[in-house]
């Protein structure tokens, strides 16, 4: 077969993959957008409200996905090795610390209120937010145990599994918020609040749907998941393997979210409208990023299945479309973007002045598709290489040493002369976006030389 068609057939591949992962992603995504668009139907207060506290939320729960990623290239090479054990204890083991982790984090979401009177958040607002994290912190412990059966099922490629269990959820979660906000069938109309709740009970749906699926499948590895008598009895001894890969993958998408949270904070001293429309802006492109990240899951699942099976001709097959994949989407959600922008701010708010700061800051989120794309997919590259400590230090001096200290200059300070406003704090995404895609990308080389290259001899072709 030709070099052309082995690319397509690969991507093909990939979009297979990527297909059922866009659409399960979508739909837990589709969770904020909906709880966005039904708060601020009630009150431009309770959709700030659920702006800051879905900003404080976010970056513990992504923690918590991110430790369970570690599922993913786990159980991805465990299955192109055949090694059943191996992914049937990923997974056991990904159960687990999920749980566990997730009960531990929410006393911390119930402790919030100090921050953000600190940050200079309106009293009005932080009341409602209070309510909105106490609701939502409910959903962490199941959280922790849907996203690592989740791992398990879109490392065995069977990403349609989550697509199922996110569309229910998703139902359920339109619902339930309905009820909730505005007190329908005899419960209390809770407003913004109402949409945590919503939130931890669509969760604990998801959670039931995916295990009745995987206890009732024949999949690989997923037999007795949910036995007592195979409770890992070598838990202890067995953690460190997750941990080193899975802790480095929490903190990296922590790093990530927290960029945003901690600029969500600053803009929320601008006032209700600015947070409103910085909230439309975040909120929309969130959708479109599941695009890329999407692609950065399916690149995971092939380059580590390519890995467990030692081929090394593959490898480089997968990372080369893969990218090309990537930049090909992000020139499309760029243009989509920046051509009806007034138009998607208006799906949002019926408020003028809400509308016209909306529809500036998407066209910088437009501007940040492309290098946002590309360190997406190589995060999703070197996470199926098992590499996620370089890329986590990468990722910390990107946003943490570059982009925030840019946003926070241009945003609140007059650097460069610049009027303050929430436009500068997405110039210094962009510019932290653009820096992580480039270290990452040199990390890409890196790896793939030493997996094709140096390691040639322990890969075959």
């Amino acid at each position: 077969m030709n070099p052309t068609r082995l690319h397509l057939h690969e991507a093909g591949v990939l979009l297979r993959l990527t297909g059922p992962l866009v659409l399960a992603q979508w739909s837990q995504t589709a969770m904020g957008f909906v709880d966005t668009v039904m708060a601020g139907r009630y009150s431009s207060v309770d959709l700030a409200a659920v702006a800051v506290g879905s900003s404080i939320f976010f970056p513990v729960y992504l923690f918590l996905i991110g430790l369970l990623n570690a599922v993913t290239p786990l159980v991805a090479q465990a299955h192109g090795r055949g090694d059943s054990r191996a992914i049937h204890r990923a997974m056991r083991q990904g159960m687990v610390i999920g749980c566990i982790t997730g009960a531990a984090f929410m006393p911390l979401l119930w402790g919030m209120q100090p921050l953000m009177v600190w940050m200079g958040v309106e009293p009005e607002v932080i009341l409602i937010t209070d309510r909105y994290l106490f609701g939502i912190s409910w959903g962490l412990p199941c959280g922790g145990l849907f996203f690592a059966l989740k791992g398990g099922g879109d490392g065995l490629a069977r990403p349609r599994l989550s697509m199922i269990a996110g569309f229910i959820g998703l139902a359920v979660n339109i619902v339930t918020n309905y009820l909730l906000i505005y007190g329908k069938l005899g419960l209390p109309a809770l407003g913004g609040a109402g949409c945590g709740w919503a939130t931890s009970f669509s969760i604990l749906v998801m959670l039931l749907v995916m295990a009745v699926v995987l206890s009732r499948s024949n999949i690989r590895g997923t037999a007795h998941l949910f036995s007592k008598s195979t409770a890992p009895t070598r838990l202890t001894s067995d953690l460190a393997p997750f941990l080193k890969l899975g802790i480095p993958l929490g903190l990296t998408l922590f790093v990530e979210c927290s960029i945003f949270t901690i600029i969500a904070l600053f803009i929320a001293k601008l006032g209700a409208e600015v947070v409103a429309a910085h909230q439309i802006a975040l909120n929309f492109t969130s959708q479109l990023y599941m695009l890329p990240y999407s692609l950065g899951m399916a690149l995971t699942v092939r380059v580590g299945f390519t890995i467990g099976r030692r081929r090394a001709t593959r490898l480089r097959r997968v990372v080369r479309t893969g990218l090309v994949l990537s930049l090909t989407g992000s020139v499309c959600t760029c243009l989509i973007i920046s051509t009806f922008s007034d138009k998607i701010a208006l799906l949002y708010t019926t408020d003028p002045a809400v509308q016209g700061l909306a529809a500036i800051l998407l066209i910088y989120a437009a501007i940040f598709q492309l290098p946002d794309a590309m360190q997406v997919n190589c995060s999703g590259i070197l996470r199926g290489c098992k590499d996620t400590r370089i890329p986590l230090l990468l990722i910390l001096l990107s946003y943490w040493g570059i982009g925030l200290p840019l946003g926070y200059g241009f945003g609140l300070v007059r650097l460069g002369g610049m009027e303050p406003g929430p436009q500068g704090f997405w110039i210094g995404l962009i510019c932290a976006l653009s820096a992580a895609a480039i270290l990452l990308s040199l990390r890409v080389r890196v790896m793939l030389r030493r997996l094709t290259g140096s390691a040639a001899t322990a890969v075959r072709p």
